[in-house]
């Protein structure tokens, strides 16, 4: 009887180590990975952005959601201000958004990534941080971030 308290108290704190081990091996920088709810105050769209974790072990994301997927006269909503005839034809829902981020650690800020306008069919470059944890800004500039704008997502 005793032997059989100390077995489940032996695999209990066996369970809670492995359990602490994993949530300290989690990256701090997958923090960003999830959906983000944007609503711009210089764009009447509302929409969904997935951010995800590429491949290369880069941060990317891509629109998933809009409010108002098609025009009024029914016809879908495309990326049709693409400077790439080829994606032209992407439709709201599916556009990539979001390229190459890398985590700065020291700064607890995804950098060096770049952000599309599907509204003017522009790139700008990108650094992104989380004010919170559920609150995450996104500063697209020119040149410098001087030279630029704040947005901000919130993280479902």
């Amino acid at each position: 009887m005793i032997y059989t308290k100390i077995r489940i108290l032996f695999a209990l704190l066996l369970v809670s180590c492995i359990s602490i081990a994993c949530l300290r091996a989690q990256d701090p920088a997958d923090k960003i990975i999830g959906i983000y709810y944007v609503k711009d105050d210089q764009s009447p769209e509302e929409a969904k952005i997935k951010i995800y974790k590429t491949t290369a072990g880069t941060y990317a994301g891509r629109m998933v959601w809009v409010k108002n997927p098609t025009f009024k006269d029914g016809t879908p909503k495309r990326d049709i201000m693409n400077p790439d005839p080829e994606k032209r034809n992407t439709p709201a829902d599916q556009i990539q958004m979001l390229s190459h981020f890398r985590y700065d650690a020291a700064k607890k800020e995804w950098v060096d990534g770049t952000i599309y306008d599907p509204v003017h069919g522009k790139t700008y470059k990108c650094k992104m941080w989380f004010n919170g944890d559920k609150i995450l800004k996104i500063r697209g500039y020119v040149g410098i971030p001087a030279f630029g704008r704040t947005m901000t997502w919130t993280k479902e």
